[in-house]
């Protein structure tokens, strides 16, 4: 692929995810269906069923889970030539519990040393990530490990030096950083280099101290940012920026039958509609509709829809 081929370059960690087949606990689950799931790779095949050339840069281990990812993203389109093999360590896992109303599933990691977390400026190809219009990153990829961070920092800053977009979900993982403190630091330096910020309305009230999105918003503009959209999960979205605000509404599903990936697919969503010339009020609302049908199977992203299921014209 030519630095000139990719619409959007993404980074971070895949994992080979194993859902379970009937609900309860996990130690008492026989049975396990294998996916993939990672919050960028999300973002990525959610870009990639709506037509939009995309990258993703990353570390796998040389196991038979990591053939599994690669195949998988060969298969939706999404380009993996930046992704590195490493011998010595392993692709990360996780497995994941079913439940039956809606609500969160019990979720394992298996990930702590793994391939993934090695990524590190050494690697970043600026030819490649200089010839995509944007760049989008997540606070998960940064706290995987400090040579992580370095990564996503080096990333963004010079993607927007430029002159290229540069997206931002702050994905929060308290579970992966030193301490809270550590954590909401940090996420807002990387988010205040970044052109738009996605924050769902509880990462906001951690992140800023703010309970109104409105306030939530207003703290990132106030650091450079261009477009703040908090998600407000069935409630949709709030949308502002330096001259105008406003809330577009969720788009109701009959069963929820898995929140994960919701704002993977939101993000897809909404970059594609930016990056397509839509309006922000246009791509608030086809984010919104992307994670409606996410939510609706199970699988981080197999809910995904193609152009054609969204019904927008194709690309040309």
């Amino acid at each position: 692929m030519t630095m000139t081929e990719l619409d959007v370059v993404t980074f971070g960690e895949a994992m080979a995810l194993f859902v379970a087949e009937t609900p309860g606990d996990l130690a008492s689950v026989e049975n396990f269906t294998r996916r993939m799931a990672g919050c960028e790779t999300n973002v990525a095949v959610g870009l990639a069923r709506l037509g939009l050339r995309v990258g993703w840069v990353s570390r796998l281990g040389c196991d038979p889970f990591g053939r599994f990812i690669r195949a998988t993203l060969a298969a939706e389109g999404v380009d993996c030539s930046h992704v590195t093999d490493d011998p010595t360590r392993p692709t990360g896992m996780m497995f994941k519990g079913k439940t039956l109303d809606g609500s969160d599933p019990a979720i394992h990691y298996c990930r702590k040393g793994a391939a993934a977390s090695q990524l590190n400026v050494a690697e970043y190809d600026p030819a490649y990530f200089g010839g995509a219009r944007l760049l989008h990153a997540t606070g998960v990829a940064a706290a995987l490990s400090p040579a992580n961070l370095e990564f996503a920092l080096h990333a963004m800053t010079q993607m927007a030096r430029l002159g290229r977009k540069v997206s931002y979900d702050p994905n929060l993982r308290p579970s992966l950083w030193p301490s809270r403190d550590v954590m909401v630091e940090r996420i807002n330096h990387m988010a205040a280099q970044a052109h738009w910020v996605l924050p769902g309305l509880n990462e906001g009230l951690i992140l800023t101290g703010y309970e109104r999105p409105r306030d939530i918003a207003a703290f990132y503009l106030d650091r450079g940012v261009e477009l703040v959209v908090v998600k407000l999960g069935a409630d949709g979205a709030y949308f502002r920026t330096a001259t105008q605000d406003g809330i577009v509404p969720g788009v109701r599903v009959e069963k929820v039958i898995d929140t994960v990936g919701a704002g993977d697919g939101f993000a897809a969503g909404l970059i594609s509609g930016l990056l397509e010339g839509e309006s922000i009020e246009e791509a608030v609302m086809r984010g919104n509709r992307v994670g409606a049908f996410a939510i609706q199977v199970i699988g981080d992203m197999d809910g995904l829809p193609t152009r054609m299921q969204l019904g927008v014209p194709e690309l040309v």
